[in-house]
Formats: structure tokens, sequence, C-alpha cells
């Protein structure tokens, strides 16, 4: 997902994505220890997803102040 569309959601939709993204991220590196992971990019792009989500919201707190 592009920082573009997310700017576009809400508070509480950037807050459910990344719950939605930390919950596969923790599913994928369950997997990864237990047995062969289908797709190891998976795992950064999470990981990225997470980084954008969390940093715009906190561009969205300090613009609040």
């Amino acid at each position: 997902m592009k920082a573009s569309e997310l700017r576009e959601m809400s508070d509480e939709q950037l807050e459910l994505t990344a719950k939605e993204a930390a919950g596969q991220l923790v599913r994928m590196r369950v997997q990864s220890q237990t047995e062969k992971l289908d797709a190891p990019s998976e795992l950064r792009r999470s990981r990225r997803l997470i980084a954008r989500v969390r940093t715009l919201q906190s561009e969205r707190a300090r613009g609040k102040r």
C-alpha cells in the first residue's frame, strides 16, 4: 500500500491497518520458524507498512498540537 493511499485513510482506518499488518507479521514469523515461508519478502513488506502507518500517525499527532 502506498503512502498516498494511507494518507487518504482516517485515523481509525490507519489503526486497523497497523493492527492487521502486525498480526500478519506475527503469523509469518511463526511460520518462518516452524516451516518454510512461501514469500520471505512479505516480512519486509509488512514491517514497512507498519512503519509507514506509524509515521503518518505521528505526523498527524504533531500537526494537531
